[in-house]
């Protein structure tokens, strides 16, 4: 990179700058989390308040007779 272009890049940031930016990005981050964290709690607890109903397997289903079918031929 010739002077020029060093120029135009722009001023070096000192290292204690992009410590606080990187700070600064973990904790943006952290927050988000924390906020869909809070979001999944809200949803489970939702979800905690409705029973929950089995859902037939196929097996169970095969079992049953037919509507309309008395079982004898």
């Amino acid at each position: 990179m010739d002077d020029s272009e060093a120029k135009s890049a722009g001023p070096i940031e000192p290292a204690s700058d992009l410590s606080e930016i990187a700070a600064q990005c973990a904790a943006s981050n952290l927050l988000n989390v924390a906020a869909q964290l809070a979001g999944l709690a809200e949803d489970l607890k939702a979800l905690s308040s409705k029973p929950i109903e089995p859902i037939p397997t196929l097996a169970e289903l095969d079992d049953q007779p037919e509507p309309g079918f008395s079982g004898t031929i």
